[in-house]
């Protein structure tokens, strides 16, 4: 077992809680341990994991980092006249679109072990990303408009073939895992999950809400499937 400590900034702690829900049933059925500590400045995650299990968790800081992080950036900086509702999903379409080459950065880019300070890793080690994704952006037009990010979306639907399980309002990944990592973008969201998702093809099973039916219907056509 290894001892790892994750600590974030006390108005972040919602990202270490993340890890914590992600990981903790694991760590606890093989015997490790996790406490998690609210300080008055910092909160920190106290870990006794699996040498399997840490590889886990640096796939968890990179979500983090590659979805939570990236979409605070994109907020601050996308200048667009879009809706709220669909700047967000033009930020979680920009992060879908490039999410693995963005995974791959960060995981080289994080230490083999002790801690995990999450916000010095953004700030001291991804510099480099930064600038890749403010390279993007400026790609992205002030005047990109609804249209375009119905065409941007159904392009990245046409480009993939995962798979993902509409039930009950929530989106379930080609293994039947649930999806939650839209909650790092603010909170758990179908729309956002979905887009985030990369997904090529969504299955619906069962009735699905209107406001859900018209959003597929609009981005996904006949790629999303009605049982």
């Amino acid at each position: 077992m290894e001892e790892i400590v994750i600590t974030e900034r006390k108005e972040k702690s919602s990202y270490v809680t993340y890890i914590y829900n992600a990981l903790m049933n694991d760590i606890v059925r093989v015997g490790g341990k996790g406490e998690l500590c609210f300080g008055e400045e910092r909160t920190a995650l106290r870990l006794n994991l699996s040498p399997a299990l840490l590889k886990r968790l640096k796939g968890v800081l990179a979500e983090i980092l590659g979805i939570g992080y990236k979409y605070e950036f994109l907020s601050k900086n996308l200048r667009v006249a879009l809706s709220k509702r669909e700047k967000k999903l033009l930020a979680a379409a920009l992060i879908a679109a490039d999410f693995e080459g963005d995974k791959s950065f960060i995981l080289r880019r994080l230490p083999d072990t002790g801690e995990y300070a999450i916000d010095g890793i953004y700030a001291f080690r991804l510099a480099a990303l930064r600038e890749k994704w403010t390279h993007i952006l400026s790609y992205v037009p002030s005047g990109f408009s609804s249209a375009d990010l119905t065409q941007f979306c159904e392009f990245l639907v046409g480009e993939s073939r995962h798979k993902i399980y509409l039930k009950d309002g929530s989106v379930f990944g080609e293994n039947f895992t649930r999806l939650s990592r839209s909650s790092l973008m603010g909170e758990e969201n179908a729309e956002t999950e979905i887009i985030l998702s990369d997904a090529g093809f969504v299955y619906c099973l069962g009735e699905v809400d209107a406001s859900l039916c018209d959003f597929l219907q609009k981005y996904f056509a006949e790629r999303a499937i009605f049982s």
